[in-house]
């Protein structure tokens, strides 16, 4: 129903001002409403163009003539709590089954234990009085951590040398961030630790999920993932265990994740894609290897499985499993971060527990 406005010539001239005020408030909201209309007309098409293209791309990466690419996409895309769907756009379950297959180990046998000798370490020092392993690393402050900084084909990342593998247990985390749960257990430091309860990406990190050993105590029992735990002389078990298992091997200190890299001194290659990751190890003479490779930033895209075992091995581990990785992955050291959290806060994650060392 159209207004019924009065004819100029009928009107006063107070009246004339305010109809004059009154078009000019309306064309002007008017041009303010063309204005906003295209804008969100541009930000639509873009986002809609961004979306074409983004799965445009990904159909080229699923379906197109490259099986390596369609692997590396999709392993990474299953490595992460919110992108793990994103292969089953273009994928049948079948397909995408099959490969998470794949990141199944395919060591066999027992662990050889004749690898491992708990303390037969060097006694050889530098001019300046600083301990030097068998390896060559150098503990500049002799408190018997080798701290190396760690580079590759598109990462960056850190190892951390723990002489002595006692030093080294599992302190509860209840969910929180790394930083605090080394002082909560007093610890000199330490890395993020194994899998966590986190349905639907909402998890907080207060609750374990796998075979989880503390102070020779299971508080987790398994889920079917690897295993890493050192027992009462400082040996370090990788590989598929239950709770009976570990009782039996003394095992006071453990977490589950997976897989494992490094087998009896033969690192494990299998499919995965690129990203930060955490991994522990242990050489022959006993030491424990603590790793972490930041990804997803610009400094460091990130590391596959198989460059864990690269790494683990090119410092001497006998034995290696990855660690919960993604933005969980951080190391902590005499009061500060080593390496940088691929987390938005900065931080990491929320964590059930931490590798820490006395």
């Amino acid at each position: 129903m159209k207004k019924n406005v009065k004819d100029p010539s009928e009107m006063t001239p107070e009246e004339l001002e305010r109809e004059k005020a009154r078009r000019k408030r309306r064309a002007r909201w008017r041009k303010v409403d063309v204005i906003v209309n295209r804008i969100f007309g541009v930000f639509l098409a873009t986002g809609i163009m961004l979306g074409i293209g983004a799965l445009s791309f990904e159909y080229v990466l699923l379906k197109g003539p490259s099986p390596a690419l369609k692997e590396l996409f999709s392993m990474a895309m299953f490595e992460t709590r919110r992108f793990i769907w994103a292969p089953n756009i273009f994928l049948t379950e079948e397909e995408t089954d099959a490969m998470k297959a794949t990141r199944n180990n395919s060591f066999e046998g027992e662990m050889d234990f004749s690898l491992i000798s708990v303390g037969q370490q060097t006694d050889t020092y530098n001019e300046n009085g600083a301990y030097v392993d068998a390896y060559g690393l150098v503990d500049d402050d002799n408190d018997g951590l080798i701290l190396d900084k760690v580079t590759g084909n598109g990462y960056v990342g850190y190892m951390l040398v723990v002489l002595d593998p006692k030093r080294v247990y599992v302190g509860t985390g209840q969910g929180n961030f790394l930083k605090d749960i080394v002082e909560m257990h007093d610890a000199v430091g330490g890395i993020n630790g194994g899998s966590y309860l986190d349905e639907n990406g909402a998890g907080d990190g207060s609750y374990p999920d796998g075979l989880t050993i503390i102070d020779g105590q299971v508080v987790s029992h398994d889920n079917g993932n690897a295993f890493a735990g050192l027992d009462a002389d400082g040996v370090l078990h990788v590989g598929y265990y239950d709770a009976s298992s570990v009782e039996s091997l003394n095992i006071q200190y453990g977490v589950s994740f997976g897989p494992v890299v490094v087998y009896n001194g033969e690192p494990q290659y299998y499919p995965s894609g690129a990203g930060p990751r955490t991994a522990i190890g242990q050489r022959g003479d006993g030491a424990i290897l603590m790793l972490v490779i930041d990804g997803r930033q610009v400094h460091s895209f990130g590391a596959s499985y198989s460059d864990l075992a690269d790494v683990m091995v090119s410092y001497g581990a006998v034995n290696a499993m990855n660690m919960d990785g993604g933005s969980s992955t951080l190391m902590y050291l005499n009061g500060e971060y080593i390496n940088s959290s691929s987390a938005q806060n900065g931080v990491g994650r929320g964590l059930p527990d931490a590798w820490l060392i006395r």
